[in-house]
Order: C-alpha cells, then sequence, then structure tokens
C-alpha cells in the first residue's frame, strides 16, 4: 500500500467530491493540512468549482472563506454573526478577533520561514 500524507488525502477527498459533479458541496476544514500555497491553489480551483452549486465549507482558516457570499460566525455553539467577510470585520468582535489571530499566525510562519526555520524568538546557541 501507499502511504499519503495528510494533504494528499486532502487533495484526494476534494478531487473525489468534485468528480460526481455534486448539487451541493460539503467541505470540512478541506485546507486544514496544506501549506498556505498549496491553499491558494486550492481555493483558486474550487472557486471555479463553487459556481453554480451550493457550497458549505467549514473551516478554521478565514482565508478559505473570505471570498463567501454569506459567513456565519459560531462562538460556543451558537450562531453569533453572519454577513460578508468586510462586513463582519466591522461588526463582529468575534470574526475579528479570529481575523487577527489568523494574521499573527502568518506573520509569525513568515517570520520563521525567513529566519531558515529558526523561530524568531530562539535564543542563538
Amino acid at each position: 500500500g501507499i502511504t499519503l500524507s495528510g494533504g494528499q488525502r486532502q487533495r484526494l477527498a476534494i478531487a473525489r467530491a468534485l468528480a460526481v459533479d455534486p448539487r451541493i458541496l460539503i467541505l470540512d476544514d478541506a485546507t486544514a493540512s496544506v501549506d498556505a500555497t498549496t491553499e491558494a491553489r486550492i481555493r483558486l480551483g474550487l472557486r471555479e468549482a463553487m459556481k453554480g452549486r451550493t457550497t458549505l465549507i467549514i473551516a478554521h482558516r478565514l482565508s478559505t472563506i473570505a471570498l463567501a457570499d454569506e459567513i456565519v460566525v459560531l462562538d460556543d455553539g451558537r450562531i453569533a454573526a453572519r454577513g460578508t467577510h468586510d462586513d463582519l470585520l466591522e461588526t463582529s468582535v468575534v470574526y475579528r478577533d479570529i481575523y487577527e489571530h489568523g494574521l499573527l499566525e502568518r506573520q509569525f510562519a513568515d517570520a520563521v520561514e525567513a529566519r531558515g526555520g529558526r523561530q524568531p524568538l530562539e535564543a542563538a546557541s
């Protein structure tokens, strides 16, 4: 047997789901195990694949859902807000906190990459 990485399994699952051309597509954290570059390529492909069908996307990365027609924000299992990405940045404290947390994570990852894989706060040894 062949062993696939988490990202490879996710890409395969997306391909299988799209192969049957469903009217309703449900993606549950479909880009959680892929790097940012792969996620961006998947998003581009999904943008085209979502045309003409209802798509539900469950995601922790806001970049995955930022272009959605409507975003529903859950907090402790309850709907805290709904709207577009721009609307929610203005009106929802919960969404804005999640967004800002994601920005910090991306900045940290970029800093680690720029330092050749060493975390910015590591002491020089």
